[in-house]
């Protein structure tokens, strides 16, 4: 009995300490879950550069560091900025019922074979939708209020990204130090699954944070430099929407082929045959590096990238955006090599 009655002290104080650090570590847990995928993601761009650099790994860390900064304060934030203001304008224009199909331009009846037609559907078309796009304005107004929420966080997501990418940096000299450690703790904890463990979650990182996100962020920052150069009406909400659509393995294509469309209904014809000639390659950048990237085939099932992806905005904002789906798949991929394991032994 006195022993039994030490044991449950010894637990019940473990237990509340193991409450109380996890409270404190929650308003972090992004930022931590987001430096080690970063570091885990970029782990063989530093192992190489250290051999480059004659094993000077601190310096090679460095070099990471400054140029992940210098992602995210460039190309990142301005796509960031851009969602915002975006937001803010959607909002206020469902705010006061402002939301309408412009009418057609002059220019449109010149078009060889289908001008006169399709200025004539256009112009019915921005009459009639003007007035019943009214009365569902208040209904989409919940909408607008969600998406200018999101990129309000997009300010708190930019410094978690800064954070992230900086202790990153101070990860990536110890690496192999903390997989030792980490296997060591897997190892009390799964028996000899431990190592196996570990290089499958580093597997799982590198192939959805370079083969999934990495690519569709590459897209994003394309597409989105091209729609807010060409002056396309809510380029950071649609570059937005490219970042979605990529992370969940649709494709921007659903975003992309309309924006091209339009530009050939408002643009001249050399802005508009230049805005095509360069997006279309960005649309498929997805089908070509892919195979390239990614080392073995995206196992874990769409469904889970975007209960991820949903999850992680929920909960982390932004940066939750990158690191939900990326947390969910290596759950997904440990669980199902953990349960085949079971059937192996049961067969």
């Amino acid at each position: 009995m006195h022993r039994s009655f030490e044991l449950a002290i010894r637990l019940a104080f473990l237990g509340v300490l193991v409450f109380w650090s996890s409270i404190i570590i929650r308003p972090f847990a992004g930022i931590i879950a987001g430096s080690v995928i970063f570091a885990v993601a970029l782990y063989p761009i530093f192992s190489q550069l250290t051999r480059c650099l004659r094993g000077r790994r601190r310096l090679a860390a460095v070099l990471i560091t400054i140029f992940g900064l210098l992602i995210v304060l460039g190309p990142v934030t301005w796509i960031g900025l851009s969602l915002v203001r975006s937001s803010e304008t959607l909002y206020a224009r469902l705010d006061s019922g402002q939301i309408f199909i412009p009418p057609p331009v002059e220019a449109v009846k010149s078009w060889p074979l289908v001008g006169e037609q399709l200025f004539h559907i256009w112009d019915i078309a921005s009459a009639n939708l003007k007035a019943a796009l009214v009365e569902i304005v208040p209904q989409l107004k919940p909408l607008g209020g969600l998406a200018l929420g999101v990129a309000r966080s997009v300010g708190t997501g930019l410094i978690y990204f800064l954070i992230s990418v900086i202790l990153a940096g101070f990860l990536l000299p110890q690496g192999p130090s903390l997989v030792k450690l980490v296997t060591r703790f897997l190892h009390r904890l799964v028996s000899k699954r431990g190592e196996q463990f570990v290089q499958l979650a580093g597997a799982t990182i590198r192939s959805v944070s370079q083969g999934v996100v990495g690519i569709s962020l590459l897209q994003t920052l394309l597409a989105g430099i091209a729609l807010i150069l060409v002056g396309v009406p809510g380029a950071g909400l649609l570059a937005f929407g490219v970042l979605i659509l990529g992370i969940i393995q649709i494709g921007p294509a659903l975003i992309l082929i309309p924006v091209i469309i339009w530009s050939w209904l408002t643009q001249e014809t050399t802005t508009a045959l230049i805005f095509t000639a360069y997006m279309i390659p960005v649309n498929l950048l997805d089908n070509v590096l892919k195979p390239i990237v990614m080392t073995r085939g995206l196992k874990t099932p769409m469904p889970v990238i975007f209960i991820g992806v949903v999850g992680g905005v929920l909960l982390h904002g932004i940066i939750g955006l990158f690191v939900g789906p990326i947390v969910l798949a290596v759950a997904w991929d440990l669980l199902v090599s953990w349960v085949r394991e079971d059937e192996t032994i049961s067969t």
